[in-house]
């Protein structure tokens, strides 16, 4: 029997490497949906909670490909900033803005704000499972959530990791997300918590296939 194609929809190298550890050992082909469509539909994000940006992305690309699709919007919510920066964490410092300075804008924020360190934050990720197998209104969607505790450094440190890892210690740890190694930080992680819970679901779909 072949193997079913799971997408996951992101066109971030350093995501789609992290999906594929996280989801090493199912019976499905795990691909980026770069890698397998030249151009990845825009997908208007829109959404007013994570969950629904994610569902968005993961229908637009089950929809693209007509396979299994993954989607993921994930978010850092800092409690001194009520909140922010959020479902709009990707967007904080632009719309076209790098990671550097997503998280050179929190801590700018941070250092104008009343409130006293430590920081506490968390790391949010919603993800979206889409099955296009019954097309149009007959298409399964699922959403699961992960949550990973920890506070706010007061500078960038670690090579690992991307978006807003380098500034997000990790609760119970003195070393940043970036300053863990992948095995590690798949352990411990927002994203990592999201595939647990959604990965019995995933055995489910494909051993029904």
């Amino acid at each position: 029997m072949t193997a079913r194609t799971l997408v996951v929809a992101t066109t971030n190298r350093g995501k789609a490497a992290e999906f594929a550890r996280l989801l090493s050992g199912l019976s499905a082909r795990v691909v980026a949906l770069s890698d397998i469509v030249a151009d990845s539909p825009r997908v208007v994000e829109d959404g007013s909670t994570l969950a629904e940006n994610a569902a968005l992305k993961a229908r637009a690309a089950a929809r693209a490909t007509g396979m299994l699709a993954l989607a993921d919007d994930s978010g850092l919510e800092v409690d001194a900033l009520d909140g922010r920066p959020g479902v709009r964490s990707a967007r904080f410092a632009g719309e076209r803005a790098t990671d550097q300075e997503n998280y050179a804008e929190l801590l700018a924020q941070l250092a104008r704000s009343a409130k006293p360190a430590p920081f506490g934050a968390r790391f949010r990720c919603a993800l979206a499972l889409v099955d296009p197998a019954a097309a149009g209104d007959g298409e399964r969607l699922w959403t699961v959530e992960g949550v990973c505790e920890g506070t706010i450094g007061s500078e960038p440190r670690g090579a690992f990791g991307f978006g807003y890892d380098p500034v997000f210690v990790v609760a119970g740890r003195a070393e940043t997300m970036a300053e863990l190694d992948p095995e590690e930080k798949n352990r411990l992680s927002h994203r990592a918590r999201a595939v647990s819970a959604l990965r019995p679901l995933l055995e489910s779909l494909l051993a029904a296939q």
